[in-house]
């Protein structure tokens, strides 16, 4: 290979790292002056210019690299003039959204959480782009999940730089007593009208112990199960927010095999432990599809969720069309999106998946994060007791592998769909994301703090999921989804 040959490959190799490293290539090749000086020096020498451009080169990747250094620093260091107390979930590199409203001002009205308060994003609008005022200044968050992915970062690149020392907001105190609200004064609302809501089955862990409960360990994973991510469309009217009660459902079981049918309260009350994201950019038509490249914009942002179950109405229902009235009666959501630029830093490798699947379902990117979830339950009269610790990279499909599946056929997404993930669980039985699970279909007890035992959920019993990702520097959280269970309605 020619020393010339060489240095090309070297030049095009410095635009790929620039490029992969998101530097916006021409402006910082034209702060270098590398272009223009490398063509200058070929119109007098090309040896000259061979060996300049090779040192150029080195000498102008050590720049790009300490930047990013730097910049990675930076990130990892910023410091906003709102107190962020130690271990809390929404420090400055954070900055989910979501929607609120005060007892003296009953709008509901967008927010940035930072700490212990609340960034009243309509309130300092006029810090963006008139383009987005609307957006800004909207009671939900679908008009912004509209705007697409550059302008989601932009959004947010402005909003970190209000929230940093020294800032105009940090100079500007009276806008401060207006624009920050304090969380324990608001109530939180759902963060978008959910038009459509999808629920998969992407843990293999959970499908796993599932099947082995019902059909055998020999024949626990359906014959579909790694070749497409499985799932059904949910209710999207009886999707709440963290704090709403939920009510045990009535509706019909068969409580013994070969028996007729019963009907009264469930029996098996459950929670399941997942996680789900919100559509977004603009509307999708009728029989347009989304690849998985594609759906890497489309993703903005994920919420904790706890998709109750009623399993013995379920295990009655469900045949031959899947779930129906065991999982329509509530379905709760973390307030806070945290959004994938946030997570970008907890990224991980993508579940190995075998066999390969087909084209339009892979992807190199990874769209994997090491998010630790953790679920309680607290009794009434008892302490609260982590029954479960799991974590998302336990998923087989990805976020990305959902999405291009649904459209596939060409069918539209909006923004504010939810995805959500399905159960997830890990290995250890202690990672299993649901009452099911963990009781191994009632066989055994599960043991809560102060004596107390659980097979699946009781009236009165709280749920409370949590989940954060955490490395040595920051800590990014989703804050929590909770909810009470309330005894069944009987008919008048």
């Amino acid at each position: 290979m020619s020393l010339y040959t060489n240095t090309k490959l070297r030049e095009n190799r410095l635009a790929t790292t620039t490029t992969c490293c998101r530097i916006n290539t021409a402006k910082y090749l034209k702060a270098f002056s590398f272009s223009s000086t490398v063509k200058q020096e070929r119109r007098f020498s090309p040896t000259l210019s061979i060996i300049t451009t090779e040192l150029r080169f080195r000498y102008h990747l050590t720049l790009i690299l300490t930047f990013l250094v730097s910049n990675n620093n930076n990130l990892r260091t910023m410091k906003s003039f709102v107190a962020v107390p130690e271990n809390n979930d929404f420090p400055i590199q954070n900055l989910p959204y979501g929607v609120f409203s005060t007892q003296e001002d009953s709008r509901h009205r967008l927010g940035v959480a930072i700490g212990e308060l609340i960034l009243d994003l309509g309130a300092v609008k006029s810090f963006y782009p008139v383009q987005f005022h609307d957006a800004l200044t909207a009671t939900v968050l679908n008009p912004l999940m509209a705007l697409g992915y550059d302008a989601w970062a932009e959004v947010r690149q402005i909003t970190q730089n209000l929230l940093l020392e020294g800032s105009e907001l940090h100079k500007n105190q009276k806008l401060q007593l207006t624009a920050l609200v304090p969380q324990s004064a608001v109530q939180m609302h759902l963060p978008a009208n959910i038009g459509d809501y999808t629920d998969f089955y992407s843990s293999i862990h959970h499908a796993t112990n599932v099947g082995i409960m019902f059909r055998g360990k020999d024949n626990a994973l359906m014959p579909n199960w790694k070749h497409l991510p499985v799932g059904y469309h949910g209710r999207a009217s009886s999707v709440v927010v963290s704090g709403t009660p939920v009510r045990r459902p009535l509706g019909q079981t068969l409580p013994v095999d070969g028996a007729d049918p019963a009907f009264g309260p469930c029996r098996l009350f459950d929670f399941e432990l997942e996680m789900a994201f919100f559509v977004g950019g603009p509307p999708t038509q009728l029989g347009e599809r989304v690849t998985t490249e594609e759906a890497a914009k489309r993703v903005f942002g994920f919420v904790l969720m706890n998709d109750w179950s009623a399993r013995d109405i379920q295990k009655w229902e469900y045949v031959p069309l899947g779930p129906f009235t065991a999982k329509n009666l509530g379905t709760t959501i973390s307030p806070w999106v945290v959004t994938v630029a946030a997570l970008e830093p907890y990224k991980v490798e993508n579940f190995p998946q075998v066999p390969e699947p087909f084209p339009y379902l892979r992807h190199e990117q990874k769209f994997n994060f090491d998010i630790k979830l953790e679920v309680d339950i607290k009794p009434a009269k008892g302490v609260s007791t982590t029954v479960c610790r799991s974590n998302y990279k336990n998923l087989y499909w990805t976020a990305l592998q959902q999405i291009a599946h649904h459209t596939v056929t060409g069918c539209n997404v909006n923004p504010g769909d939810l995805m959500a993930s399905g159960t997830i669980s890990g290995d250890a039985s202690d990672s299993f994301g649901s009452m099911l699970e963990l009781s191994w279909k009632g066989t055994k007890q599960v043991q809560l703090l102060g004596g107390e035992s659980r097979k699946f959920l009781q009236d009165n019993d709280e749920v409370l999921i949590r989940g954060h990702c955490q490395n040595d520097e920051v800590r990014i959280g989703f804050g929590s989804c909770t909810g009470v269970v309330l005894p069944a309605k009987p008919f008048e």
